[in-house]
């Protein structure tokens, strides 16, 4: 790990998942999300939680959970009348408006089905992933149904896209997500105005699972910065919380 935090964009997303994982409460319900910053938040947990005494929680994938378990956290499969607390999570890209690409890690279905679940969003990322637009640094990931992905990539090819399958260019093969679907990482033709509208659009496809666009389900971005402090963002005109 220190080796690791020697990279400065390390240390910020450590930063910024201390400053989160300070939310957290015994008894809380926890929703873990899926990547490097959210690794960093499992091992922040566990630091402060030893053996996980007062933490019941669900991971948005096998990654995430394997990694609790090997830091002596549990972690259970999702109930029926499952509701969570806390949804502690990473993004490859956050717009002013709270507005986020997701899905580097591969997990953007279950991330966004805990992220509904959950009461409160904490998303924690380091500076580098505040930009102006979607698509502004980070290809926008779609989950789709293996049997559809060729017609889906061309209909989104037709439109403009940039399309790339996940992992058909590397020796591991094309990547499948935890559901063993499929991933098609998208280029947008022109500057995502209106993510929501995108969103939409997207979804509509048929073949389409889901989308790593998430709009409206962030209630607080945790920002580590190069200074060694971390920048708390709100949605626009909501009270900071003290």
């Amino acid at each position: 790990m220190s080796d690791a935090l020697d990279d400065p964009l390390a240390r910020e997303k450590d930063l910024a998942a201390r400053a989160a994982v300070r939310r957290v409460r015994t008894g809380m319900r926890l929703a873990l999300g899926t990547g490097s910053t959210a690794a960093y938040a499992v091992r922040a947990i566990a630091e402060r939680f030893p053996g996980g005494e007062g933490i019941d929680a669900v991971a948005s994938s096998r990654m995430t959970e394997e990694l609790a378990r090997s830091l002596g956290l549990g972690v259970r499969p999702l109930a029926a009348d499952d509701r969570f607390d806390l949804m502690l999570d990473g993004a490859d890209e956050v717009t002013p408006r709270l507005e986020l690409t997701k899905g580097g890690g591969g997990a953007l279905f279950r991330e966004k089905f805990l992220a509904r679940l959950s009461r409160e969003v904490a998303i924690m990322v380091d500076h580098t992933k505040l930009v102006p637009e979607l698509g502004h640094r980070s290809a926008i990931p779609i989950e789709v149904v293996p049997f559809a992905r060729p017609v889906v990539a061309r209909q989104l090819t037709g439109q403009g896209y940039g399309v790339v399958l996940r992992g058909a260019d590397t020796a591991s093969g094309v990547a499948r997500t935890d559901n063993h679907n499929e991933i098609l990482d998208l280029r947008p033709p022109r500057p995502v105005h209106d993510a929501a509208a995108l969103e939409a659009s997207l979804r509509a496809i048929p073949g389409v699972v889901e989308t790593g666009i998430f709009v409206g389900l962030a209630h607080r971005i945790l920002v580590g910065l190069p200074d060694g402090s971390v920048q708390e963002v709100l949605p626009p005109g909501e009270p900071r919380a003290r």
